[in-house]
């Protein structure tokens, strides 16, 4: 099990917070612990499932970039990819997901019922981490994150088979479903640190940014990476029927036969065209105009940690940036 960043690029960022991550790994191996063994096995496949662990580290630098020298914020980073991954479990059920990370999905092996009731421990353990904090701002930050998320998940339904969704509504929803908890995790790092209220602002800031960076970039792989890489069906996104920005692009800027295909497929989850509007997002530069949205989120990240002194956690905090944009997966 590994809280460390995978892609070789990101070597340099792993390695700055080595220690920490070995830290995280432990809290991790010891919170997940239950009496109820589907429970562990479960909460162990997931977890134990790999992925870029972007918002512990978040934790981690942040804290470590305000010379931070406790231990809670092993505690902090475990709390958030509980959290997040309680929502995988959630969304991979509401999305009837088969595939993450490269292989089965926990509803796929263990069944729907067992994966939203384990996902309900781990928010639930969750929360039990913040109390033993004994910290009323950390327990504030992460109960409106949750919250903002939950409304997002709901948000991002009421948009399924929308082909009308716009531009403003689907950022909506990724500011609450993704960059949320981004933002949390990396004002925590700040919070713990004593940072001041405008530095744990500016924490946020960036992270909500770095968060949309992230999700857009998601959104292009769904039509320009391979199932292999990105570790999940290319195409999900247009079979589940969510109007993603290159087809919210698509259906503003497309021709009229382009635009009608794309209705069409939302509206009915239609994956068997998969190849035309591949092609129409391709040549409509609705992939070139998702990318460069998301470098401006990415840009907007780095600028809002200006501030913080020079080490090699801010280089490393301004490296996600860059790697958030470029990343292949």
């Amino acid at each position: 099990m590994s809280v460390a960043l995978s892609n070789a690029k990101t070597n340099n960022i792993a390695q700055s917070i080595a220690a920490d991550v070995e830290a995280v790994n432990q809290v991790i191996r010891q919170r997940l612990h239950s009496e109820v063994s589907l429970v562990n096995q479960i909460a162990e496949y997931i977890i134990s499932a790999g992925g870029k662990r972007i918002r512990p580290t978040l934790v981690l630098l942040v804290a470590n970039a305000y010379g931070y020298k406790g231990t809670a914020h092993h505690e902090l980073a475990a709390v958030v990819e509980f959290i997040h991954t309680a929502t995988l479990l959630h969304d991979d059920v509401v999305d009837e997901s088969s595939m993450r990370r490269g292989r089965q999905t926990a509803n796929a092996l263990f069944g729907n019922a067992a994966s939203v009731l384990v996902g309900d421990f781990l928010y639930s353990r969750s929360f039990q981490m913040m109390v033993g904090l004994n910290n009323m701002r950390v327990m504030q930050i992460l109960s409106d994150a949750t919250n903002v998320i939950a409304e997002g998940e709901v948000l991002q339904l009421l948009n399924m088979h929308d082909p009308d969704v716009s531009q403003e509504s689907y950022l909506k929803v990724i500011r609450s479903k993704t960059a949320k908890l981004f933002e949390a995790a990396a004002q925590l790092g700040a919070l713990i640190s004593g940072a001041t209220d405008a530095e744990i602002d500016a924490a946020g800031e960036y992270g909500r940014s770095l968060g949309t960076a992230f999700q857009l970039i998601d959104d292009v792989l769904d039509y320009a990476g391979d199932a292999e890489t990105i570790g999940k069906n290319v195409g999900d996104d247009l079979r589940e029927g969510k109007p993603t920005l290159p087809l919210i692009y698509l259906m503003e800027n497309g021709t009229p036969e382009q635009r009608e295909l794309v209705r069409n497929c939302i509206e009915q989850g239609d994956e068997q065209h998969f190849e035309a509007i591949l092609a129409a997002i391709t040549t409509s530069g609705a992939l070139d105009f998702t990318r460069r949205e998301a470098e401006v989120a990415a840009q907007r990240a780095s600028s809002a940690i200006a501030g913080l002194p020079e080490s090699e956690f801010k280089q490393s905090l301004l490296q996600l940036c860059v790697f958030a944009v470029d990343r292949n997966h």
